[in-house]
């Protein structure tokens, strides 16, 4: 039996990297939704589009062909576009366009399709309440901004990106508001979700508690059939 999986949080409380881990772990494949909203804006601030522009983006989101690969590479129109979409630029601008109900609607059926056989770990802001409301295990994963400031400027050094923690931390305390404020599928937390704080704890330890949840969902499943 092969289950769903939802995460959701606030930007960089290691959603994608626990995500990753268990998809190793479980075989799942793990689809990156804030990935693709990025790819999005990314796409739309190459062709200098305004981020507000609804008709524009939606055109733009119909003709990409947006490919998640299962190493996490993520292609647009054939061409890997992955090292472009951590940057602040593009955060903040994949927070202007996913607030756009209509491209929002345009994703969603995206990812529901892609996901609806089961084996599925993904991840975002409103999985567990708009994506996967029916998914087997939801879990809503928390930090303090400090703290997810810290990864990103990690993150973003390790990746050899010039980077400034105060901005950084600025950015997050203005998107975590964006994203709860916003009148399409706000950040938030389901009310069957697990919610684990990340703050003083490792992605692997974070991955084995989750993997744990996983593992005993999967089991009574199997119980079940």
């Amino acid at each position: 039996m092969k289950i769903n999986i939802a995460i959701d949080g606030p930007s960089a409380a290691g959603k994608s990297t626990v995500a990753d881990y268990l998809a190793g772990k479980l075989g799942y494949i793990h689809l990156d939704t804030g990935a693709m909203y990025r790819a999005v804006a990314w796409a739309a601030l190459k062709k200098g589009l305004k981020l507000d522009d609804a008709e524009s983006l939606l055109k733009l989101v119909k003709r990409m062909r947006l490919d998640m690969m299962k190493d996490g590479r993520i292609l647009l129109d054939g061409h890997n576009i992955t090292p472009d979409l951590r940057n602040n630029e593009v955060s903040m601008a994949a927070s202007a366009v996913s607030k756009i109900a209509a491209l929002r609607s345009a994703m969603v059926e995206r990812q529901k399709e892609i996901a609806k056989d089961g084996g599925y770990i993904l991840d975002g802001r409103d999985i567990g309440t708009v994506v996967l409301p029916n998914a087997e295990l939801k879990i809503y994963l928390v930090a303090d901004s400090e703290k997810r400031a810290q990864r990103r400027y990690k993150q973003d050094l390790s990746s050899g990106l010039k980077s400034d923690y105060n901005l950084i931390l600025k950015d997050i305390i203005k998107r975590d508001y964006d994203d709860s404020h916003r009148a399409a599928s706000p950040l938030t937390k389901a009310d069957d979700a697990i919610e684990i704080d990340t703050t003083d704890m490792s992605f692997e330890e974070v991955g084995e508690k989750i993997l744990a949840l996983a593992l005993n969902k999967i089991a009574r499943g199997e119980e079940n059939d």
